[in-house]
């Protein structure tokens, strides 16, 4: 009875994030469900678009490395062609990363098509995903409200800071 307790007690940093569930709380959009099914339901609830803004959710589409899609919140736009993403379990199972590099490389410069900062390269790295587009939730962004975590240093990326989940 005594570890029932102890796991009750446990902190929100000590949870294990899917994506979905993290981009839920922080965006404050509320679709639940898998990644891959976000873009449908958000049609009629909320405004859905190729145009990045802070505090909305970037969709990727289901890939054969990627079964059911991943969401992202996006922290800040900093150009035409790259923003800052925060998501959970993408480089490290179940973490959570903050401010993490994304960029378009899609022919049409439409967000179709993006590369990801991955930890374990210290990079975007070559695989490239493609994406729905934005939900738009309307409200600023929560980020940094959930839950405490550390910064890495990103060795050779100039203005890329990624903030890792120490847990695992």
């Amino acid at each position: 009875m005594s570890s029932c307790v102890l796991s009750l007690a446990a902190p929100a940093a000590a949870q294990f994030w899917q994506c979905a569930p993290y981009a839920r709380e922080i965006s404050g959009i509320q679709i639940r469900g898998n990644a891959n099914t976000w873009w449908a339901q958000a049609a009629g609830r909320y405004e859905r678009g190729r145009t990045p803004k802070a505090g909305s959710v970037l969709a990727f589409e289901p890939t054969r490395r990627m079964r059911v899609g991943h969401v992202a919140m996006v922290s800040r736009v900093v150009g035409e062609r790259e923003l800052l993403l925060t998501h959970a379990n993408w480089s490290r199972r179940g973490g959570i990363e903050r401010d993490v590099r994304a960029v378009d490389v899609s022919a049409a410069n439409d967000w179709s098509q993006v590369k990801v900062w991955y930890g374990p390269q210290g990079g975007l790295g070559t695989s490239s995903y493609p994406t729905s587009g934005f939900i738009h939730s309307g409200e600023a962004p929560k980020a940094a409200e959930f839950p405490s975590v550390r910064m890495a240093s990103v060795g050779g990326t100039v203005g890329v800071r990624a903030f890792v989940d120490e847990r695992f």
